[in-house]
């Protein structure tokens, strides 16, 4: 099948109250048209070009008459006159339905994966709607991913948006990408009710066969669908990607009653698109260059995610941005983190250490884990536990400062023990091969075995009943380790 016939399924039934014939002139990616009195931004629009083929695009600003249309497929080969511009008079909207578990597409939803254009009967605006507040169901009930970090120390939870702060060089693509493989709702899961759909935005081309390779298996299943954006693609798809990724995850959440996990990465490269264009608009920039509203569009994403009551379903989001330079007060990690709950935190410290992936445990919080573990959901010593270890890792990093100051020989037996953790901690609890996945319980019966390198008098965060419960039986439960990348 033609990628023409493709773009069309994906905007058939849209209806063209306004048509230009007046072509000003061609810029770049950039269509301004004369006569577009009354279209507004984000209008979806067709090109009809004089030898019968039709190009799409969205309008990125208008002044008075002029439009400004950016053409998705680019301009070569538009000329200024017998090319036919139609306003559609409303955004891009994308075919609902679960037929798009299993495929592979673009960041505007055309077919990568060499199947047929995805159609249903149901359509619906790509920007869509807030949850009203009044609405929301508290997130609860945990995602586990299989990685010992999040799952032990930052849980995160059904309908919880959780980003990964990052740098570049470190492996966040590859994280994301083992999350996404393993997630699920329960250690017992089918699958039968969990969902993922995984939006690359500005990836290379490696990172997409990455993308296709990591997630092949849970894609060929129709348990995920995947969006890939690539680098050299149109800016205004860039801003479109994760919205249609949204978009199918709100029809299978809270229509078909399923847990979907949404992975968007990269959040930065989506931010520059949306200060490139921006740019192309001569709005006044704000800091860094970025747009004055970077806040509420970042919240337009961010809030499409949770759970709504009387729903069975939820939204859970897991965002990976990489921060500039290392920058945490960098605009897009600074407001990222006042609209979401938490953070996970990627260090090159760590990864210098050869432990992978190299997640920073004392840096990064989950602000809804109290709400998704404990009794009746994960195991009743899991927050006992996990405030044990993460104390015990505050008290080894002291113990390494002083060790650096004074030799380890001049260290206390206990504070030697402490040291000793920290190094089993990072090589055997938070290294892992990215295609091990641990259960819930092989991570808190780990933790446990962690934490029983010190003496027990040094664990007070844990109850009398609880270690001899758990510390005994985790000293004979054998975790591989796979620290080294």
């Amino acid at each position: 099948m033609s990628n023409d016939s493709s773009r069309i399924a994906v905007t058939a039934s849209l209806r063209s109250p306004i048509e230009c014939s007046s072509v000003e002139r061609v810029d770049g990616p950039l269509l301004f048209v004369n006569g577009a009195e009354g279209v507004g931004w984000d209008d979806y629009v067709e090109i009809r070009l004089t030898d019968g083929t039709t190009r799409h695009g969205v309008v990125v600003d208008v002044d008075h008459d002029l439009g400004i249309v950016e053409v998705f497929e680019g301009t070569g080969g538009i000329g200024v006159t017998g090319t036919t511009v139609a306003f559609t008079g409303r955004p891009l909207e994308i075919p609902v339905t679960d037929r798009w578990l299993g495929r592979i597409s673009n960041g505007r939803g055309e077919p990568l994966d060499g199947g047929p254009p995805v159609i249903g009967s149901l359509r619906r605006p790509v920007y869509g709607n807030p949850i009203n507040p009044a609405q929301r169901d508290v997130p609860r009930d945990p995602v586990l991913t299989g990685v010992s970090a999040i799952d032990g120390l930052a849980t995160l939870v059904r309908g919880q948006k959780l980003p990964v702060f990052s740098v570049g060089g470190l492996p966040h693509l590859e994280l994301a990408i083992q999350i996404a493989a393993h997630a699920a709702v329960d250690e017992t899961a089918t699958d039968d009710d969990f969902r993922v759909v995984f939006a690359g935005m500005g990836i290379t081309n490696a990172d997409a066969d990455l993308v296709r390779a990591g997630l092949e298996e849970r894609t060929r299943s129709g348990h995920a669908t995947i969006f890939l954006n690539s680098a050299d693609d149109p800016t205004i798809e860039r801003i479109l990607t994760p919205r249609i990724a949204l978009t199918v995850a709100e029809h299978l959440a809270f229509d078909l009653g399923q847990h979907v996990l949404v992975v968007l990465t990269d959040m930065t490269a989506y931010s520059d698109a949306v200060r490139q264009l921006s740019a192309a608009r001569g709005e006044v920039p704000s800091r860094r260059g970025y747009p004055g509203y970077l806040f509420s569009d970042l919240s337009s994403i961010y809030e499409r995610c949770g759970r709504i009551a009387g729903r069975p379903g939820s939204i859970t989001e897991l965002p990976v941005l990489t921060m500039p330079a290392g920058d945490i007060t960098h605009p897009v990690p600074d407001l990222t983190g006042y609209i979401t709950e938490g953070q996970i935190v990627l260090s090159p410290d760590i990864y210098a250490r050869d432990v992978d992936p190299p997640i920073d445990a004392l840096a990064s919080l989950s602000r809804l884990m109290r709400r998704g573990v404990g009794p009746q959901r994960t195991r009743d010593d899991h927050l006992a536990i996990a405030a044990q270890v993460l104390a015990l890792l505050s008290r080894a990093r002291q113990a390494e400062e002083l060790s650096a100051l004074i030799g380890l020989d001049a260290l206390s037996i206990t504070e030697q023990r402490y040291i000793e953790f920290a190094r089993r901690f990072e090589s055997d609890f938070i290294g892992q091969g990215v295609d091990e996945s641990r259960t819930l319980t092989e991570t808190l019966d780990l933790a446990w075995r962690m934490a029983s390198i010190l003496p027990e008098r040094e664990l007070t965060m844990v109850s009398r009943e609880q270690f001899e419960q758990h510390a005994s039986c985790s000293a004979a439960t054998d975790v591989g380790a796979g620290g080294a990348r």
